[in-house]
């Protein structure tokens, strides 16, 4: 926004082409599914993960003429995840087993995220689950209805963490810690709302809809404050218990074989637990 900047934002449009770039080294950091960056480091691809994307933000949604009106419902139904490395997958089989289900109980149809909405308008698939906005996009449009938002199945959820090549790490940790501060003190200017009437969060929705993703500041505003904790901006430190929770049900998908531990693929130390963040001091032009 100042021109104050060091980095090159580059988008993708898939997870498979976004994983390809990051192997290859074409990124030297990533917003990257959080399975996804502990898989790639068993495999042995040298990035740790550094800090997160955001916390919650993932719904489930049918059709809202669907007769799913409850988890148990999702029996015998398609569900489509954005890959079977996201976390998306693995909330699935934290709420299935909670409703005395498992995964082979549903059939799952890996889907880009931009995609479902309009699968599940045309009635594809039964469901689809992803991060947002996608989801709100499927109900602002009308033919779709909220079955669960990941903050009441999975309080904390993580979908995608801000993993960096290791060697990046080395030789370059101010730029990273820059890049991690300036992340930090975004989200705490989201959610750090003084009026609350969500003024920092609808002036994001506007120029970062316009400005950077081209999506209609109306979804994006519908997505950050209905409700206003849908997706939260704030603690996103790297904690161990978060991600040995993961781990749990990437095990059981059969995705993570346990190969490497918390302290291989992640790097807490860029935001320390006592750490206080300052939120910046801006307001968007009128």
């Amino acid at each position: 926004m100042t021109g104050d900047g060091i980095l090159e934002p580059v988008r993708f449009s898939s997870w498979p082409e976004l994983k390809d770039a990051f192997v290859s080294g074409e990124l030297e950091a990533s917003f990257i599914l959080a399975p996804l960056a502990m898989v790639l480091r068993e495999q042995g691809v040298r990035i740790k993960i550094v800090y997160l994307g955001h916390r919650d933000g993932t719904a489930l949604v049918v059709h809202k003429d669907s007769k799913i009106k409850r988890i148990q419902d999702l029996r015998g139904k398609s569900i489509a995840i954005p890959n079977r490395y996201s976390n998306q997958h693995l909330i699935l089989f934290k709420v299935l087993e909670k409703h005395h289900m498992n995964i082979k109980n549903v059939a799952l149809q890996e889907m880009p995220p931009p995609d479902m909405p309009t699968a599940l308008a045309v009635k594809e698939v039964d469901a689809i689950i992803s991060g947002e906005p996608f989801m709100a996009k499927a109900e602002m449009d009308g033919y779709g209805r909220r079955l669960f938002l990941s903050k009441d199945e999975w309080p904390e959820f993580i979908s995608c963490v801000l993993a960096v090549h290791e060697d990046v790490i080395a030789t370059r940790r101010a730029d990273v810690q820059r890049l991690v501060d300036g992340i930090a003190r975004s989200g705490k200017w989201l959610d750090d709302d003084q009026d609350g009437r969500l003024t920092h969060r609808l002036d994001a929705a506007r120029f970062v809809g316009l400005g950077y993703f081209n999506q209609e500041p109306k979804l994006l505003r519908y997505v950050l404050s209905q409700p206003p904790d849908r997706v939260k901006y704030t603690n996103l430190n790297v904690r161990r218990l978060d991600f040995e929770e993961i781990e749990k049900y990437a095990k059981k998908a059969k995705i993570f074989q346990g190969m490497v531990g918390f302290a291989e693929y992640a790097d807490a130390s860029f935001v320390p637990p006592d750490r206080v963040i300052e939120s910046y001091k801006w307001e968007a032009p009128p």
